[in-house]
């Protein structure tokens, strides 16, 4: 069949393949007629009647109002968008089947803007229920039915699942599945179709999870196949190790003795080391960089921001610099004279160890001998990034080691990073003080100026910050709150400048608070040396507060901070303000994070500053995040490359991921699996992420 690929686009429909994976939303009953007098408020219906009425009302609002009528009843129907022709088409006399939803009214029953049909003598009902599909502008349910349609006549549906397996989970035929869940018979009730635990629900839930299953796994043995430099030269690692001012927790030598023996392998490593705000993470990519330049080779790190870049340079330097290693930085704002001199450096060699943002990928940018790449926070950047900077390792590929401080419940991890080893880092290093979270309301505000006052007199020093503008947010309070509830979208150019209003405005009026106190201000547009000033500046205790917008929520590590303000605290997600609230508690005080709120709460974001106040732990936290935002916002931009879940929820389906896991194999070979044809349903060629 021929698709009209630029109008189905918007849809991510390209072929035949794609239009019978667009499952349905919900369905209409228009198999049978309704009497007009046996309507029932709110309950959806067919009717078809008579035109009695017709009339155009130009006041309040112009409307086009007609009235219907059976041999049992009469209702009204109301249309506020029209045109001319359906004036005329809509006359008096002309006979009409109406669907909608019916509700009551001062004169009985009517419906409002319902799809309507001229009815002709002998007019056939449906013999099924009729679906009603996700859509986009400038695309009708009419003509996305007759296109399904179309492609469910002309599309092979291959099972792929050994049916003895299919008959041991109860579910049926892919085929059979598809076909009722695109048509189903009148004797299907609507409500239980439309429930995901139905079995053809089921049944195309599993084949969404196997494809990932299968395909994430065939890119684990394929990179397994391919070769790398073994980095195998642990004597630069033993002299850093035994350079540290402090010894690693039992947690960090574990992860370091899996990381170490995956260097020292011809095949490449593809590891996610994870592990909660503080728990030395930093320390465990040091110990790899260096086995990697004591082999001979280079070292990447490539971070998400400027001030996160700054911090690793600025922690490693010093470590590298005493066991002989230059470390260079390479960021946006570094000068060209400067950016010339780390590049000419490292293409001779000379730089054993480059950390720097997306700077890295640039042109001209070309190392000697890239051996290792490690990517911080790597769920902030894309495929194509991380693609790009492992590319710039010649004909073999370099070893690869993701951090995220972002913890990933188990579920998540097994489904959406089968391809990768993943390594926990689950305990925090001695002396860390516990966080304490309060909620405060912000009608205390003055009172929380006054605790700020005390603290920061005290010698202690306090992070302020300011809220995110976000009207993207997957959490009810965060879009609701951010935006002013129903209010229009803004874009990221207002946005910003409302996050930049809001931090310059809370500096002014805590500098005036506060004096004499020196407060600071850092925010995203600051310029570059100016924000790697002030942040010098905080480091040093020459700034008793710091007002700042999220620009501080990865990477800062001043140990003396303890305090920790989040204004507008509803407008942040639960992995954001763990994140924020682990910038304090790196020393030895007491240390406590404020929740300031805006109320009322959302039931959302009560819940999510709930969890914040009576949690400290990252898995836990993550967990709740997962179930109130889903994993897209979690993953973040790793989705750029990894397709996500369409159907399938990691919790309603905990069951079905580990049936898909079981049957994909541990090298996506997938016994019994029709795997070609599974992968080319669900991604049709759409691989290139299965290379980062």
């Amino acid at each position: 069949m021929d698709i009209d690929i630029e109008r189905f686009a918007r849809l991510g429909i390209r072929r035949a393949q794609d239009l019978v994976l667009q499952l349905p939303l919900r369905y209409e009953d228009l198999t049978r007629i309704t009497p007009i007098g046996d309507l029932v408020p709110g309950v959806p219906a067919q009717v078809e009647g008579e035109v009695v009425r017709v009339e155009v009302r130009p006041r309040p609002r112009r409307t086009l109002t007609i009235e219907l009528a059976d041999a049992s009843g009469r209702i009204g129907l109301r249309f506020f968008h029209f045109y001319g022709s359906q004036v005329k088409q809509l006359q008096a006399g002309r006979r009409l089947r109406v669907s909608g939803e019916p509700r009551s009214s001062l004169f009985g029953f009517e419906m409002v803007h319902p799809q309507y049909r001229v009815a002709h003598p002998g007019m056939a009902l449906p013999d099924r229920l009729t679906p009603v599909y996700p859509s986009a502008a400038g695309i009708s349910q009419a003509s996305l039915r007759r296109a399904i349609g179309q492609a469910l006549e002309c599309t092979e549906l291959v099972e792929t699942v050994p049916g003895r397996r299919l008959a041991d989970l109860g579910l049926p035929g892919f085929a059979g599945a598809l076909r009722l869940l695109h048509g189903p018979p009148p004797d299907v009730k609507a409500p239980a179709l439309a429930d995901r635990s139905h079995p053809a629900w089921r049944r195309i839930i599993l084949d969404e999870l196997l494809a990932q299953q299968v395909s994430l796994r065939r890119a684990r043995a394929a990179r397994s196949a391919l070769a790398a430099e073994p980095l195998a030269d642990g004597g630069l690692a033993a002299r850093l190790l035994g350079n540290l001012p402090f010894e690693l927790t039992g947690a960090q030598r574990r992860a370091w003795s899996r990381i170490r023996d995956d260097l020292a392998r011809a095949q490449p490593m593809n590891r996610l080391l994870q592990g909660d705000v503080g728990s030395g993470k930093t320390v465990v990519a040091a110990l790899a960089a260096a086995q990697a330049i004591g082999s001979g080779h280079q070292v990447a790190i490539m971070a998400p921001t400027e001030i996160l870049a700054d911090q690793h340079a600025r922690k490693l330097r010093p470590w590298f610099e005493a066991i002989g290693i230059r470390v260079e930085l390479l960021t946006g704002s570094v000068r060209e004279r400067d950016k010339r001199r780390v590049r000419e450096a490292v293409a001779t060699r000379e730089v054993g160890l480059l950390i720097g943002t997306h700077a890295l990928i640039e042109q001209g940018v070309e190392f000697s001998s890239l051996g290792l790449v490690v990517v911080d926070e790597q769920h902030r950047f894309g495929v194509a990034q991380r693609i790009r900077l492992t590319g710039k390792s010649g004909e073999r590929l370099p070893h690869q080691l993701m951090m995220s401080a972002t913890p990933i419940p188990r579920t998540l991890a097994m489904t959406y990073y089968a391809d990768l080893e993943v390594t926990v880092i689950d305990e925090l290093p001695p002396g860390r003080s516990p966080i304490v979270t309060r909620l405060l309301p912000e009608s205390r505000r003055e009172e929380l100026v006054e605790r700020v006052a005390a603290a920061a007199g005290a010698g202690r020093q306090v992070y302020w910050v300011c809220p995110l503008i976000e009207e993207a947010a997957d959490t009810d309070g965060e879009a609701g709150a951010a935006s002013g509830g129903g209010r229009r979208p803004i874009s990221r150019r207002q946005r910003e400048a409302l996050e930049l209003q809001t931090a310059i405005e809370t500096h002014r009026e805590l500098s005036e608070a506060l004096a004499p106190l020196v407060v600071g201000l850092v925010h995203g547009r600051l310029p570059a040396v100016e924000k790697q000033a002030v942040m010098e500046a905080f480091g040093r205790g020459d700034i008793a507060v710091l007002v700042a917008t999220t620009v501080i929520e990865v990477g800062v590590d001043v140990p003396n901070a303890s305090l920790m303000v989040v204004e507008h605290a509803e407008r942040f997600g639960l992995a954001q303000l763990h994140q924020l609230r682990g910038r304090v508690g790196r020393g030895t005080a007491r240390s406590a994070c404020v929740l300031m709120y805006r109320a009322p709460l959302s039931p959302t974001a009560r819940s999510r500053l709930r969890i914040m106040q009576e949690s400290n732990d990252g898995f836990e936290i993550a967990r709740h995040d997962l179930m109130l935002r889903g994993p897209g916002e979690i993953l973040g931009a790793r989705q750029s490359g990894v397709p996500l879940l369409r159907y399938a929820d990691l919790e309603r389906d905990a069951d079905l991921v580990e049936v898909a896991r079981e049957l994909a194999g541990a090298d996506g070979a997938g016994s019994g699996l029709r795997v070609d044809e599974l992968l080319d349903r669900w991604y049709g060629g759409r691989e290139d992420f299965l290379r980062a």
